[in-house]
């Protein structure tokens, strides 16, 4: 049974209870030692599995080969084992593992999503909790643990407050849910939890620029900054360090002043006390690499492909209108008002959220790839430039409201087409959720899974390293105390050039 937790902001003269606090409730979650459903592990895998393979796409893109280097001059802190680092060998201080890992699996934007009030990427909790647990020398039971929490914590902060509209980055719900799941991970207590989510909280709240204009190389770092802030912030509260309290409800505090403002109010599901953990189950994984709101579009896109081939010369179309969310109007289509999105000369970064170029070049070229779709060349060729600059969005009441919906079989992540030709037809077509989705055309299994990983480690790891990763992942429930360590992946001879990564200050 869910129960929902009433919170507002608090003056200091109401003194509100530490028990009633939200952070506090979120820590006693986190210290229930209710077990983990079988179908829960069975995701929990699926995930690991998604991770990694992500990851290893993105072993030689420059944010992965500066943020490993980074790792790389930190050395195994005294406290514990170290944690290793993606494809190279040796081991790190925990921390540091979390933010290298970290940069690696989110760089392409291509691993898991929840969406709801807000965004988010609820695989971005993985890493600092495997970089923990491999340090400790815990078991695979006990990681399997620290992710069901944090998936629970981050999934119900998204469903109930929206950072988006405030312009706060959505890290600022994965810095209190990785703290929670590293206090599950550790076996801490309420009160050890409590201070730790408060400190991760504080730390990681910052604004929505990193994805907006011209979008940096800091989007993909931001979330592994916030699990690396978790695992400082357990380190201190560990040692009796303290955090802002009430570190939500206060009237300086997050809500107050960032968020809602002095008369807000939110309604917080949490799992009752004894209840399982089964939040990771309502979120969806990526089969292409670009912004969540943008799988529908390429699968619509490639359908109408193969079946209005002339659609993809921009000589035979006279508009192409999308009507979809609000969300994704003003986040990822022309309703941002950003004119990066429709510029040749953008970054990745940026390509991967505008929907404009992702359905041009979907439509053209009736896949999507997550190197080939957004090179140089491919942005700047002049048949597809032309498409591009004949797509426009606008928001569709009805999928704002099945954007918002909390009922699974209606909430919908697409929206309809119209295609005018310069002839005067008209194609219509309209799309609800990706083919990849739960309820999509082909959902993802654990085959899907192991697809993913292979066909994105071919060239980058030797056939027995990719069997034994996926054997490993696949006993984790067996996993004894200490062999974590399997967890870790090592590329093929030559694929890292480490004397080629960036000099910096360590």
């Amino acid at each position: 049974m869910v129960e929902l937790h009433p919170v507002r902001v608090y003056s200091s003269d109401e003194k509100l209870a530490r028990e009633d606090q939200l952070a506090h409730k979120i820590a006693r979650v986190a210290a229930d030692p209710v077990p983990v459903t079988d179908d829960v592990t069975d995701m929990v895998i699926n995930r690991i599995i998604d991770n990694a393979s992500v990851a290893v796409a993105s072993l030689n893109r420059a944010p992965i080969i500066s943020a490993r280097a980074q790792a790389l001059s930190h050395a195994a802190s005294t406290g514990g084992r170290g944690a290793g680092i993606f494809g190279v060998g040796g081991r790190v201080s925990p921390e540091w593992a979390a933010w290298a890992n970290g940069v690696a699996v989110r760089e392409l934007d291509y691993h898991d999503t929840f969406l709801a009030a807000d965004y988010s990427h609820p695989g971005d909790n993985i890493p600092p909790l495997l970089a923990v647990a491999q340090h400790a020398g815990l078991s695979g039971a006990d990681l399997i643990r620290g992710i069901a929490t944090g998936y629970e914590i981050q999934v119900n902060l998204v469903k109930a407050i929206c950072l988006h509209k405030h312009k706060i980055d959505h890290v600022a719900h994965l810095g209190p849910s990785a703290a929670a799941g590293l206090g599950t991970l550790l076996g801490l207590d309420v009160e050890t939890i409590f201070q730790s989510i408060g400190q991760a909280l504080h730390t990681t709240t910052a604004t929505r620029q990193s994805r907006k204009g011209e979008i940096s190389t800091w989007k993909a770092h931001a979330p592994a900054f916030a699990g690396k802030m978790a695992v400082e912030a357990v380190d201190r509260a560990m040692r009796g360090q303290t955090s802002p309290v009430p570190i939500y409800e206060g009237e300086d505090g997050v809500i107050a002043w960032m968020l809602d403002g002095p008369e807000a109010a939110y309604e917080i599901p949490l799992p009752a006390a004894g209840e399982a953990k089964r939040a990771i189950l309502d979120t969806y994984t990526k089969e292409h690499s670009a912004e969540y709101q943008a799988q529908a579009w390429i699968d619509l896109a490639r359908k109408l492909h193969d079946e209005h081939p002339e659609t993809a010369d921009p000589a035979n179309v006279a508009t192409i209108l999308i009507r979809t969310s609000h969300h994704t109007h003003f986040v990822i289509g022309s309703g941002a008002n950003d004119p990066q999105k429709y510029d040749p000369s953008a970054s990745r970064e940026t390509l991967d959220h505008s929907i404009p170029y992702i359905f041009a070049v979907a439509l053209q070229d009736g896949s999507w790839h997550h190197v080939d779709s957004y090179t140089p060349e491919r942005a700047a060729r002049p048949d597809t430039v032309a498409l591009w600059h004949k797509v426009t969005t606008e928001e569709d009441p009805e999928w704002t409201r099945r954007y918002h919906s909390l009922d699974i079989a209606e909430k919908a992540f697409g929206g309809s087409v119209v295609i005018t030709l310069t002839d005067g037809t008209v194609i219509e077509d309209q799309i609800a959720v990706a083919d990849a989705h739960p309820l999509g055309a082909r959902p993802f299994a654990r085959e899907q899974y192991i697809h993913k990983f292979r066909t994105l480690a071919e060239g980058l790891l030797d056939q027995a390293e990719i069997d034994r990763f996926l054997a490993a992942v696949e006993r984790l429930p067996q996993l004894e105390a200490g062999e974590l360590d399997q967890l870790n992946l090592t590329a093929a001879d030559g694929v890292i050039d480490l004397a080629a990564a960036p000099a910096g200050l360590f």
